[in-house]
């Protein structure tokens, strides 16, 4: 009989490689249906390759999972085969992670690692420890308990320190790196996990480094949101540029690689052929082997995955793939593609606020096309909802959908800021449309496009209706950075309503974000509200106060941000405020700065209060010529903003977008709830765009926008 199952082994392998899934698995539950019995150890070693297909090639979850419980209760009762003990329970605990069974994940977990303490298996059982703990951190990450999913990946990081390894030392540690991030108890404990992450990435070799793809990607990126999140853009710049580097050699590694394996297909192809001289046959021959070699040392085919890691039903090879530890471990966090466009989406969060937009729109155009193939790759076609989804596929799906939302948030940030109002529309009701489809996985968007609605509504001078969406987007979140931007937001919009009334409510939003300014991570908040506080004090007549506050900020701004636009928002009010000072000298050095950084810009709205206080200085100074040639420019420029928020109010968004309602989605019901959120928890979280914009009409009472952006993470909201 074991023959007879070694042959069917082997005519299962022969169809899967020639894509025959369904036969393959067929061939092999032969012998579980047999009426004849085979030995425990071969129905054992069926049912793993039985679920093993199942995983890799189909949704077929809870079929590979029954085979692999089948295998465990058949293991109890041999006391050997450590391996295939292993095996089982890693393959088990990915099948209970799909389907949502974290409290069986964590069990079967447990029972391997206590399997291990028994034995005395050497290397083989000191990587099959770090696969159970990295497996065990991930489940306990679910749940939320980073204190004990960071005490699992200890355990492994210690593992793979005393086995010398110093490559899963670092799969371990930008593993813990992660943790922190989304936990951020402290600063200093994220600081520590940076460091440890540094030092071993330099203790490793740099040619080994090289080829760690997958860990210079993850580490590079944590990096990033790390630096962001802290408002160190001057370090961050290096950590994106490697990460660009990085991808680019990569796409010409894959180009490469699709060239080699085009023309190694011709040459199989003409092989075929029966005809052919044995001169040519030869010749042929060696370009076969050559290119076989050639691919051989850019895929790196010679390895085998012993215990892969599946996201949903697509069929993933090698392209594909970014692993981050060695076997049976692999250690995985996202796909390429997934790796890709977070890339793309770093360079456009770091370029947007230099105002380099032409890169930034490339930028969102190659993520959206990059992330709309994966999508349709998954089966998420434009009449597929949240409830429609597989619930293996439910978290790579969510990946890909929460970085879709971020290029559309930033893009709807770059329009407003070029006052593309038209676009801006289109983009924002495309994020409510997809929030709409999805409204568990995409939750945590909710606040984030009332929040753009407030920032829609405030540039098209609905000012009043700018607060509504402000202070839902506030009520909305519980992330503190965000509700103190959404309260700093709502109270420009009251300034800019220009009564005594408002400029009140203006500083009862301000106050308590001025109160705790200094406890944020980073400055991004008080540079906002010391900006915002500086120009309500200006309005209010409180000139020197208000002087202090904005050479303060703009001091912090232009130190730690380097973001463009706000500076030149700083420069406007302090040149308005000189000029209120009648310190002329100042007012003209300073308002030429802040009109040059606004063109740059192609910031309209405030170009024309920077115009609108230039022609105010002429004026004082008796300077026709420069008043009238002036004058006329700002007209012009008015003309040109008031033709698109007239277009912009014109539209069939307008009215829908602006509208004291909120986005409102399908409820799901209780088990589709718990069936969309349920997944790994290394998922892509990052608040980056916010925008805004003062506006008014004359030099005292001006026009500008404020807008900056955090990676710090999004908290979900509870229900």
């Amino acid at each position: 009989m074991e023959a007879v199952a070694e042959g069917l082994w082997g005519l299962a392998d022969y169809q899967e490689k020639g894509g025959e899934i369904g036969k393959a698995v067929k061939c092999l539950e032969a012998i579980c249906q047999s009426h004849v019995s085979f030995l425990p150890i071969i129905e054992i070693k069926t049912r793993l390759r039985i679920a093993t297909l199942l995983l890799k090639h189909s949704n077929n979850v809870n079929h590979a999972k029954a085979h692999l419980e089948r295998s465990q209760l058949l293991l109890k009762s041999i006391p050997s085969c450590f391996e295939l003990k292993c095996r089982a329970y890693s393959l088990l605990s990915q099948c209970y992670q799909l389907v949502g069974a974290i409290p069986s994940q964590k069990q079967i977990l447990n029972k391997g690692l206590e399997l291990i303490s028994t034995s005395e298996d050497g290397f083989s059982g000191r990587l099959w420890y770090c696969n159970f703990n990295s497996q065990l951190a991930n489940a306990l990450t679910i749940e939320g308990d980073h204190h004990a999913s960071i005490s699992a990946l200890e355990n492994g990081l210690i593992c793979a320190t005393q086995m010398c390894y110093p490559e899963l030392q670092m799969f371990f540690a930008t593993s813990i790196l992660h943790v922190h991030l989304m936990q951020w108890e402290n600063e200093s404990s994220v600081q520590d996990a940076v460091n440890r992450c540094n030092a071993i990435w330099k203790s490793i070799e740099s040619e080994k480094r090289q080829q760690c793809l997958g860990l210079l990607f993850y580490n590079e990126l944590l990096h990033v949101f790390y630096l962001l999140r802290i408002c160190d853009y001057k370090n961050a710049a290096q950590h994106v540029d490697k990460l660009d580097a990085a991808m680019k050699c990569d796409l010409q590694k894959t180009q490469q690689i699709k060239e080699l394996t085009k023309e190694l297909d011709a040459v199989n192809e003409s092989l075929s052929r029966s005809d052919l001289n044995y001169r040519d046959r030869s010749a042929l021959s060696g370009r076969q082997a050559h290119l076989e070699e050639q691919l051989n040392n850019l895929t790196g085919n010679g390895k085998e995955f012993s215990e892969p890691i599946y996201f949903g039903s697509v069929r993933r090879t090698w392209e594909d793939k970014l692993e981050l530890a060695p076997p049976p471990i692999d250690g995985e966090w996202l796909p390429k593609g997934a790796i890709y466009a977070l890339v793309d989406l770093t360079v456009v969060v770091f370029n947007r606020p230099k105002g380099l937009f032409k890169e930034c729109v490339k930028r969102i155009q190659s993520g959206l096309q990059t992330i709309q193939e994966e999508l349709e790759k998954l089966g998420i076609s434009d009449g597929v909802r949240e409830v429609d989804l597989q619930h293996s596929a439910i978290w790579i799906s969510s990946v890909y959908l929460m970085l879709r939302m971020h290029f559309l948030e930033n893009k709807v940030a770059v329009d407003l800021t070029r006052s593309e109002f038209i676009e801006a529309q289109e983009a924002l009701m495309q994020m409510r449309n997809w929030y709409i489809r999805f409204p568990t996985i995409l939750q945590v968007c909710e606040c984030v496009i009332e929040m753009l609605r407030g920032q829609y509504a405030h540039c098209v001078g609905c000012y009043d209706e700018a607060i509504c969406h402000f202070l839902e987007a506030s009520r909305l979140s519980e992330n503190k950075s965000m509700q103190a931007m959404c309260c700093v937001y709502a109270a420009i919009s009251y300034i800019c309503m220009g009564d005594a009334e408002s400029s009140a409510k203006a500083l009862d939003m301000i106050g308590p974000v001025l109160g705790v300014m200094d406890s944020f991570t980073g400055v991004r908040e008080k540079t906002s509200v010391l900006l915002a506080h500086g120009f309500l004090l200006m309005r209010q007549q409180n000139l020197q106060e208000a002087r202090n506050r904005l050479a303060f900020g703009l001091q912090t701004t232009h130190n730690t941000l380097g973001n463009l636009q706000l500076v030149s928002q700083y420069l406007t009010v302090l040149g308005n405020l000189a000029l209120a000072l009648t310190d002329t000298v100042q007012a003209r050095e300073i308002l030429r700065s802040s009109l040059t950084l606004a063109k740059k810009l192609n910031d309209i709205p405030t170009q024309i209060w920077v115009l609108s206080n230039l022609t105010a200085l002429y004026q004082q100074l008796g300077e026709k010529g420069n008043e009238v040639e002036n004058l006329d420019y700002q007209t012009k420029k008015v003309e040109d903003l008031q033709k698109r928020i007239a277009d912009a109010c014109s539209s069939c968004h307008h009215i829908e977008l602006i509208a004291k309602v909120k986005t409102e989605a399908h409820q799901l019901s209780e088990i589709d709830i718990k069936r969309a959120i349920t997944g790994p928890s290394m998922r892509v979280d990052l608040d980056i765009p916010e925008s805004i914009g003062l506006s008014a009409t004359s030099p005292m009472s001006s026009s500008t926008r404020l807008m900056d952006f955090d990676m710090g993470r999004l908290r979900k909201r509870k229900s």
